[in-house]
């Protein structure tokens, strides 16, 4: 499966679980099992999205053509 579907079906879960731990429904076993569940999958989503940021690069033209360069968010 690519990484788009592992990141959008991981935000997905994470939503579920968001949403039943707001409902207040579950015992105190299930919420700390949840939101342990929680925790990882928002882990596993911010390293897919450093990931993402690590490949985008832009595309600068300048007197030699295009040039490829890092994407910097310091700028």
């Amino acid at each position: 499966m690519s990484k788009k579907g592992n990141f959008e079906e991981s935000i997905e879960k994470l939503e579920k679980i968001a949403n039943e731990l707001e409902k207040g429904d579950l015992n105190l076993d299930e919420a700390v099992s949840k939101f342990e569940e929680g925790m990882k999958l928002s882990q596993q989503c911010t390293k897919i999205l450093e990931e993402a940021e690590k490949k985008i690069s832009i595309l600068i033209e300048n007197e030699n053509g295009i040039v490829e360069e890092n994407f910097d968010t310091n700028e």
